[in-house]
């Protein structure tokens, strides 16, 4: 271990009581997307300690969102940290770990961002799970002048680069007639138009390509037994490989929710959600290096056979720039994965922690290999994949 890599671990190891802290803070008071302000001010503050990060807030017109920024090196390196949580389950996918991973390893860099001829940046990026804020914020520029980009992740399994695919969301509203139950004849039943549109997709999956799925969920349909609903609502996203296959499979369903209408006699409105995940773009340079040193504090990468992931709105930002968003998992079975009461559970307790300190440390060591590497170091900053 070099004498900067010395001096990063002491730095990262000097602040992990409060990054640990700041992660215990954050999953005790979860915020859901676009109302994470306690989170975030949390963050800022927690960069703020030593007033090396000079923050700008409300970053593309986002309350919650902000850049910090340390050093003035030529070479511009984010790390993104995620802050929304999940409704009813609060931070089922760990995004308190996220954000304190980041912060961890911002604090590790900053000292000595200058010595790396680096300029180290906290993407405050809110609504991941809903909402996709990284895209809102690359449409408003926040990422602008930044060679390259990553982040942690928690899962249930090591892997370097998961298969990230890319996924979309509309919303369905039925329009009908109510009535009373016991006189139904006059009425159009919008909650039928659900029933109708969900067999339809189901009967559909079976002429769709492996791999591609149809998520919907019924929001509203009526609220009691014996009045025929007037209105209904569907929510529905379409995972594949690309945006483009996304789209595609898009007009084959959206035929199921207008046979839905047309049996029914009902209307239907069609209404295209701020969810836009595109597919990722993992850079073999910054994978090859993470895993190096992920290694190193004690991690291993199995060859699993199946590295299928979800979708994230960091595949938006690896469109854009090189970058990278490894997982990295908790000790917890099968069924208690992402998304979970008891994943949040872990992510606010000893679990959480194990990431925190792997995932930041591995990341701040990576960045300062990635400054010192004069091949990756130029390709980084020509902008070249």
């Amino acid at each position: 271990m070099t004498d900067i890599d010395d001096r990063v671990t002491r730095e990262f190891d000097r602040n992990l009581e409060l990054v640990l802290d700041l992660s215990h803070r954050i999953n005790g008071n979860p915020e859901l997307a676009f109302a994470e302000h306690e989170t975030s001010a949390a963050i800022v503050a927690a960069l703020g300690r030593g007033g090396a990060f000079a923050v700008e807030r409300a970053v593309a017109g986002l309350p919650t969102a902000f850049v910090a920024s340390a050093g003035s090196g030529e070479l511009v390196f984010g790390i993104c940290a995620e802050m929304d949580a999940l409704p009813g389950i609060g931070h089922g996918c760990g995004h308190n770990a996220i954000a304190a991973a980041a912060v961890g390893a911002a604090l590790a860099l900053a000292p000595f961002a200058d010595e790396l001829g680096l300029t180290v940046r906290v993407f405050g990026t809110p609504a991941e799970e809903s909402g996709t804020g990284k895209e809102i914020m690359l449409g408003g520029g926040a990422f602008a002048g930044t060679h390259a980009a990553m982040m942690v992740h928690p899962s249930l399994k090591d892997v370097v680069a998961p298969q990230f695919r890319a996924s979309r969301s509309w919303r369905v509203t039925y329009t009908g007639r109510g009535g009373h139950a016991s006189r139904p004849w006059s009425a159009l039943n919008a909650a039928d138009a659900t029933v109708v549109a969900q067999t339809a997709i189901g009967l559909l999956r079976q002429q769709l390509r492996d791999g591609i799925r149809v998520h919907h969920v019924v929001r509203e349909a009526g609220s009691a037994v014996n009045v025929i609903a007037d209105r209904a609502v569907v929510d529905c996203m379409i995972r594949a490989d690309t945006i483009d296959e996304v789209d595609e499979v898009w007009q084959r369903v959206r035929r199921c929710f207008e046979a839905g209408a047309l049996a029914t006699g009902t209307g239907a409105e069609f209404t295209a959600l701020p969810s836009l995940y595109r597919e990722f773009r993992h850079d073999p340079d910054l994978a090859h290096a993470f895993q190096a040193r992920a290694e190193a504090v004690g991690r291993t990468f199995p060859d699993y056979p199946e590295k299928l992931f979800g979708s994230t709105d960091m595949g938006n930002v690896s469109q854009r720039v090189p970058a990278l968003h490894p997982m990295l998992s908790f000790d917890l079975p099968a069924e208690a994965g992402n998304h979970t009461a008891d994943f949040a559970v872990a992510a606010g307790g000893a679990e959480g922690d194990r990431f925190v300190r792997d995932g930041g440390l591995a990341m701040a060591l990576t960045i300062a290999d990635l400054a010192r590497s004069a091949p990756i170091r130029a390709r980084l900053l020509t902008g070249a994949r």
